[in-house]
């Protein structure tokens, strides 16, 4: 049974949600905001890049994911266009549009929300790390999304 939050919630800084960071792809996910706490309505990331990369080109069928660039600088594929965010820019990627990004800083930092939640929290606790693999394909598509292309280049 999901439970909303009916009180202030308080994650503070460096901070898990669960206490329970999570390793995937390049760097560290701290979840903010549970989809257990907003009964499915959304989840919240703050994910800490330790070297370049990101994701390959996917697209997610029920859900808007909203990015915000914190620290260091991101490059972004939405649809056909290409977008280079810095500290304080945010970007939509709309669901059903094809999307990816990569931290092109040596380290970064992106917050990265999800409309609704979905299944996100159960997809990055795989701790897949290859996302060039079938594997990671597989997992995709049972989270809702389409692997659609490769991983974004420089």
């Amino acid at each position: 049974m999901v439970t909303m939050v009916t009180r202030p919630l308080v994650v503070r800084s460096g901070e898990d949600r669960a206490a329970s960071p999570l390793k995937f792809l390049n760097g560290r996910f701290d979840c903010k905001i549970s989809a257990a706490d907003t009964d499915g309505a959304l989840c919240a990331y703050d994910t800490y890049r330790f070297k370049p990369g990101g994701p390959p080109l996917h697209v997610h069928f029920e859900q808007d994911e909203w990015f915000v660039v914190l620290e260091g600088e991101f490059k972004f594929q939405i649809g056909d266009e290409t977008r280079y965010l810095k500290a304080g820019d945010s970007i939509l990627g709309p669901r059903r549009v094809p999307h990816a990004f990569r931290n092109i800083s040596e380290t970064a930092r992106m917050l990265i929300t999800f409309q609704p939640a979905g299944t996100m929290e159960e997809f990055f606790s795989s701790g897949m790390v290859d996302p060039t693999s079938q594997a990671f394909r597989d997992l995709s598509l049972a989270h809702g999304m389409e692997v659609v292309g490769p991983p974004l280049s420089i």
